[in-house]
């Protein structure tokens, strides 16, 4: 695309490695922040003042301008003969369009692969829940100029729904405020829909950017008004209202949740099951000990960020990506850190051995111990005792040994379960006024050619926002290409695709350099990319899965 971006990796101001950070998050609010690239310095604007114009002639069909108006990105599209211009940050975190994919007419971010529609701004596709601005162009004589920017309510409909079934709910109850929850009903206003929304969920702090809480957050680089999607009075102001409380059974005869601790009865048109997952515990001796955490809400990071500040030393048990992830926060707060695992390589199951040994490598460079092979006997209130006995040191422990999803109320409703909550291409589950979306619904999947459950946040936020576009008779399929991100010091590996088992992989690049790509293949097909420092790689290998399910 025209117009791009250099990619940094250097550190910010302070020193400290750290992640993609979620400016959109700020502008949502109101909040004016500086414009900063990846390595947290000031942004210089690139490319033309738009607002002074350009040569129309310069701007092909098909291409983009990168450029800037008023201070801000700007990139100008042309499509089909039409020009247009949105903002040219992504509004997830910030990232820059300009070096993403222009695909008819949307543009997918290249770091996390939100997508935009450049006619109208609107975010097409999680993780951005935000639009971009919209700008008005104006042809003078061969000069096309971007004269003033349009904004709107990011909750409001971008435009008057297309017609739908006759038969559309009046009252949508969600179980869950995590990434389907809250998609799910944000995607029920901005699709038209006037009823009632009610989310349940007894986390008082949710709905939040889960995925930073291992991240910058984590590692005292994010504030935490960054954390939260949204203020409470957004969700106000379009009467999604929350309920904070737990779910005790759904009576799905009567159409009816019922709720812990005397909380009201809730009857529903349709229902969101979106409950989420829960960590995995540790069952050895001194697991209960205050000194032994799991990462899964915003509580959990508080405490974590707590114990550490009167910790030198921690122990991850666990090398899955939330503990490697912990482990590089705890890093960049000088503590130091080391990693307890039973495999030879970390995520080496996941990733294979090249992209493991990189992962490894990274680590250790930055002063991570691994004692790989291995697994955790006992905890004590200073030490972590190994299964061959040796004892290692550490006054913080953070388990990380995966999840689980949270099934006991499919359960107790009678929904069909298989691993999972079992859903349709339209997420619908064995009831028909009840759709499951996240980490516990496993959903029929073309390319892998058997039914998958993903437990990543930007599928979720996807099958949220697919269930509550079914729930209004849109009748879609959820087909979208599976997607995580997960950074480590100032990298970060983009996953695309789902790869249970494969026959080999195809290895590019160095993992040295941290510049790789590894794909995932059966037979002749490749189920999987990972890269490191390629998102125009990963963008593509992306498109590629959507054009030959």
């Amino acid at each position: 695309m025209a117009g791009k971006l250099e990619r940094t990796r250097q550190p910010g101001k302070s020193g400290v490695p750290h992640t993609r950070r979620p400016l959109g998050r700020l502008l949502l609010r109101g909040i004016e922040p500086q414009r900063r690239d990846m390595g947290g310095s000031e942004t210089t604007l690139a490319g033309p003042d738009l607002t002074a114009g350009i040569r129309a002639a310069d701007l092909l069909d098909g291409t983009t301008i990168l450029g800037h108006a008023r201070g801000e990105p700007v990139l100008l599209a042309k499509v089909a003969g039409e020009v247009f211009a949105i903002g040219a940050a992504c509004a997830h975190y910030g990232g820059p369009l300009a070096e993403g994919a222009l695909v008819g007419d949307t543009v997918r971010c290249p770091w996390h692969h939100a997508c935009f529609s450049v006619r109208t701004g609107e975010a097409l596709r999680a993780p951005a829940l935000n639009p971009v601005a919209r700008w008005r162009v104006e042809f003078r004589g061969e000069t096309l100029c971007v004269v003033e920017k349009i904004e709107r309510d990011p909750l409001a409909p971008a435009a008057p729904p297309p017609p739908r079934r006759s038969r559309v709910p009046t009252n949508v109850v969600i179980v869950g405020a995590g990434a389907a929850g809250i998609a799910a009903a944000e995607m029920l206003r901005r699709s038209g829909f006037g009823g009632a929304v009610t989310i349940v969920d007894p986390d008082g702090d949710a709905p939040y950017d889960r995925p930073n809480l291992s991240k910058d957050y984590l590692a005292g680089n994010a504030p935490e008004e960054w954390i939260p999607i949204r203020p409470a009075e957004a969700y106000a102001a379009h009467d999604i209202t929350f309920i904070r409380n737990a779910v005790s059974g759904i009576d799905t005869h009567a159409r009816r949740v019922d709720l812990e601790h005397g909380g009201p009865r809730l009857r529903y048109d349709a229902l969101v099951l979106a409950t989420g997952a829960e960590p995995v515990r540790l069952r050895i001796p001194g697991s209960t000990l205050p000194h032994v955490h799991v990462l899964r809400t915003l509580a959990d990071s508080r405490a974590i960020i707590d114990r550490a500040k009167f910790v030198s030393r921690a122990v991850v048990i666990g090398a899955s990506f939330i503990g490697l992830e912990v482990a590089a926060a705890l890093r960049a707060r000088a503590i130091g850190v080391t990693v307890v695992a039973p495999e030879d390589l970390p995520l080496e199951r996941v990733m294979g051995p090249a992209v493991g040994a990189a992962i490894k490598g990274l680590h250790e460079r930055h002063g991570v111990v691994f004692r790989l092979g291995q697994t955790a006997r006992e905890i004590t209130p200073g030490e972590v005792v190994l299964a061959d006995g040796e004892r290692v040191p550490g006054e913080l422990v953070v388990v990380g040994i995966g999840v689980r999803p949270r099934l006991a109320l499919a359960e107790q409703a009678g929904l069909a379960l298989d691993r999972g909550v079992v859903v349709n291409e339209y997420l619908e589950t064995s009831d028909p006024r009840i759709w499951a979306a996240g980490d516990i619904a496993r959903w029929p999947d073309a390319r892998a050619g058997t039914s998958i459950r993903v437990e990543h946040w930007v599928v979720a936020e996807r099958m949220g926002q697919t269930a509550a576009r079914n729930i209004l008779g849109f009748r879609e399929p959820f087909r979208a290409v599976p997607f995580f991100w997960s950074a480590h010091y100032d990298m970060s590996i983009n996953y695309v695709g789902h790869a249970e088992r494969w026959d080999r992989i195809d290895v590019e690049g160095s993992a040295e350099r941290l510049d790789l790509s590894a794909r995932f293949v059966h037979g002749d097909r490749t189920l999987a990319v990972a890269t490191i420092f390629r998102d125009q790689e990963s963008l593509a290998a992306e498109l590629a899965m959507e054009a030959s399910p």
